[in-house]
Order: C-alpha cells, then structure tokens, then sequence
C-alpha cells in the first residue's frame, strides 16, 4: 500500500492538555508532530464546574495557524472525551457555558430518573453503562433544577461537534461521541426518541447523526482567512477520543482485549454488532460506537485521575513530581501493602486525592500509605488488580478467552503499570502506541479522503510506523492473592 504524502492535523483535547498533532502520511508510513499544546482545565464559578470554551476555541485557531505557517495541510479532525455537550439557540448561538462532566450538580441524579424511567429500561433502548454524568443524566439535571435552556435550545451538539460547527457552520452529530450520551438507540440506529419523551426531553434538539470519516464541511471563509489555510474540510474522525484510540490499536485478528489508558482506563473488545442483556446490565459494561460500524463493548475505570490527582495536591504542599519520578518511587515501595477500588464514589472528586486514599486504607482495616511512592504504588496496583477484574467479566459475558491486552494511549508509557497489568491480568501486554488518539483521528481523516479504504489497512499502517512493547506476566502466585484482597473490598460486593 503506497499513499500520496498528505499533511493531516488532528485536535485532541485531554483531560490535562490539548494538543494540535500533525499527522503526516504518505508511501506506508505514518509520522507525528505536535505543533501546538495548550491547557485544558474546567472553569469553577459558584460551585459549577464548565469548560472554557472559549479559550479552547482560541487555541484551536492558534493550532490552525501554527499548522499553516509550515506548509498546506488537507484537512483537520477533532476529538475529545464523551457525555459532555453544548446547547445552541435557534439563532446560532451558544446558550451557556457547557457543563463539565465532574460537575456536582449531577450527584444523586440517577435515583431521580429512576422514578420515571427503570434502570432496566433505560439500558434496553441504550445499551449503556450507567454513570451520573451521561448526557442523559446532565439534561435531566439542568431539568430538575428548572434551567431555562432546554425551553429555547434548538440543537444539542457535543463538545466535538460544537468546534465543528464553530469551524465550519455546520450542526451535526458524530457518531462515536452521540453513542456516550444514553441517548442514543444502538438496535435502531437514532437517536432514543421514546426515552426523550418520557423524560420530556425536547426531541427537536437531538441533529443529523454522521459516520467517523464523513466529510462535515469546508473551513468558513472567515476562519480560511484568520488562520492562513485554505477551505480545507474539517472531518469528524471517531470523535469520541476513545473510538479514535481504538482504531489505532495495531492488532491481528480478535483474541485481543483493549486498555485505552489515560485519565480514564477504558477497557474491553471490538464487537461486530452491541451486546445487551441482564448480565451486561448487572456489570454495568457499555455498548459504544465505533469506526465501520463497530461497537466497542467496555468498561470505565477510573484510571490514571487517581495519580494526576495526587501530583496536583502534593504540588499544592510544595513538591513538585515527575511522572516518571513517582513511577520509580511507586516500585521502590512495598508490594500489596494496601488495595483500593480505584472506581469508589470517594475518589470521583475528592478535595485532596492523598487523604481520599489514606481515608479508604483506614476505612477498610488497611494500612494508609504515607510517602508518595507507597501511595503511587497502591494506585498502580489497585489499577492492575481492577483490569483484572473487569477482564474476568468481559471474557464470561463474551464466552470467550483473550490472549492479549492492547494498552494505548498515555498510560502505555508507564511501564510498572504495563508490567502490573501483565502480572495481574496473567496475559501478554502490548503497549503503544502512545499517541493512539491522535493516530486514529488522523486514520479516520485518511479515510474520510479516500487514502485508506478500511481501518484493517489503518492498523497495517500503523504497525510500520509505531513500536510497540511487549510485558509478559510473572508471580502469578503474588498477584492472585492479592486478588482475593481486592475481590473482599465492601465495594465490590
């Protein structure tokens, strides 16, 4: 396969940073540049927690411009994570700030719900893991607490459809990202109509719903004009920034299971078609979408959060750490001296991420880890031992075995954890690429212009251009024990 070189810019927008990444592709390599980082930190205003999107958008204009004072680029893609969206009035315009997904005013949402909708229902039309901070969950929050916006919104875009339409002036859904919300119907291919109606959720709202790789329109002449490019298209990859790492997994066959490992750990397999039944129900797995068609059938973990947490209060004491600092000092510590459940409601949004750790320690007769490597370490364990759980219910759900464990993403990098996961988990684990999010946006925008004409071709691509790193278990026996301890956790009862 020999591709005609092409200048790609994907946005990936993280929990910690944005990033403008250039991807170039041509004869059968794939490379990367990153052009431009910037912050991308919630707002705080009165208890309420938003994005800056404002500030964002400023940053993707900067990204654009960078981009074009090297050279043309054919075209641009963003993602960034689910769940969160923005409201537009009939006039164009944005309606508020958009909610971030950590804001409080969701707590004790779902009971809520529930009264007017089962838990079982709601999973039958949607397919979807429940978490307080689903889309669903926001509008009926925004309507419990008599916000005016649902009465004059016009359309309800997703953070990554909404700088699409801010590039472009085109409103539509992309797919991967409209499958997080729980409002979306994976048997029947639309939007949950019916679930809007019986929330009273105003249907008008919910657009065209588009496919990762289609085409959503050219750059506006005024934005061609600010930023120095041409009316290049802007393409919705799998905007979903964990549909987008998925797709550039570089894996054969389908004996293999995921970890898109970053703030969050998203962990499962590529599904031909959703699955949804009472066990799926009862382990709180999800059907998402992902590229041609798929599904990626998974489980949240809280993931690295935990850590980031961690380095943001021990910077607020006055010490400063590395990443890699705190991942020599984690396996310097004690092995297995505590175990948390890294998805405990107490670690969601704790004021201080340490204490929140130390206080689940002492809580469930443990001792609390002091020092930072010994709490890192109890991170990165829990972490493992958590994966290991969720891929017992992944292979029983499926009926069958996986003989690997694909880690991209940030936490790919992060080799104790890799060597943890391995270890825990008893299965070989590969890791890389690191940049899988942007890589997969990029693939998608290839296809999007015809360069490739399936993603199988996308991962070929891949596997020539990206190393990847191989972890093979070892003290099974260490490990399985320490198993046991996490299984005995109240919360996983």
């Amino acid at each position: 396969m020999t591709i005609a070189a092409k200048r790609l810019l994907a946005f990936d927008l993280g929990a910690e940073s944005g990033r403008a990444i250039l991807g170039r592709i041509g004869g059968d390599k794939l490379s990367l540049e990153v052009l431009h980082r910037f912050n991308n930190r919630p707002v705080k205003v009165q208890g309420a927690v938003y994005w800056d999107v404002l500030s964002l958008y400023s940053e993707i204009l900067d990204g654009l411009r960078r981009c074009a004072s090297q050279g043309a680029i054919d075209s641009v893609g963003i993602d960034t994570w689910g769940v969160d969206f923005a409201l537009i009035g009939a006039d164009g315009a944005l309606l508020s700030n958009p909610r971030h997904y950590r804001d409080p005013h969701t707590e004790g949402i779902m009971d809520e719900a529930f009264k007017k909708v089962s838990r079982s229902d709601i999973f039958a039309q949607t397919g979807l893991q429940f978490m307080r901070f689903n889309s669903l969950f926001q509008l009926i929050a925004l309507q419990r607490n008599c916000s005016p916006l649902l009465d004059v919104a016009d359309r309800f875009l997703m953070m990554p459809d909404l700088f699409n339409y801010f590039l472009t002036g085109v409103q539509v859904n992309e797919f991967s990202n409209a499958t997080t919300s729980q409002l979306y119907d994976p048997r029947r291919g639309d939007w949950a109509r019916g679930l809007c109606r019986a929330f009273g959720l105003p249907e008008r709202i919910f657009g065209t719903i588009v496919a990762p790789g289609s085409v959503v329109g050219n750059l506006r002449p005024e934005v061609a004009g600010e930023t120095g490019l041409a009316a290049i298209p802007v393409i919705a990859p799998a905007t979903h920034d964990t549909g987008s790492a998925v797709a550039a997994v570089p894996a054969r066959g389908d004996s293999w299971a995921f970890i898109s490992s970053g703030t969050w750990s998203l962990m499962g397999a590529e599904l031909p078609a959703p699955l949804i039944n009472d066990k799926v129900l009862e382990h709180n797995f999800t059907n998402e979408g992902g590229v041609n068609g798929s599904s990626r059938f998974l489980k949240n973990v809280m993931g690295l959060w935990l850590v980031q947490e961690c380095r943001r209060s021990w910077e607020r004491a006055g010490k400063s750490f590395g990443y890699d600092e705190l991942a020599r000092a984690a396996e310097s510590a004690p092995a297995f001296t505590s175990i948390v459940d890294p998805d405990h409601p107490s670690f969601m949004l704790p004021d201080d991420m340490p204490t929140a750790i130390r206080a689940f320690c002492a809580n469930h007769g443990q001792q609390a880890p002091e020092e930072p490597g010994a709490v890192v370490r109890c991170i990165m364990e829990s972490l493992a031992l958590r994966y290991r759980w969720v891929l017992d219910r992944l292979e029983e759900l499926l009926g069958r075995k996986f003989e690997s464990i694909h880690v991209v993403g940030g936490g790919s990098q992060n080799a104790f954890l890799c060597q943890c996961t391995a270890d825990a988990c008893n299965r070989e684990v590969l890791a890389g690429p690191v940049e899988a999010t942007a890589i997969g946006n990029v693939l998608l925008q290839a296809m999007g212009l015809g360069l490739l004409g399936s993603i199988a071709e996308g991962r070929e691509l891949v596997r020539r251009s990206f190393d990847v790193k191989s972890y093979t278990p070892r003290n099974a026996s260490a490990w399985g024990e320490a198993y046991e301890r996490f299984l005995a956790l109240p919360s996983l009862q």
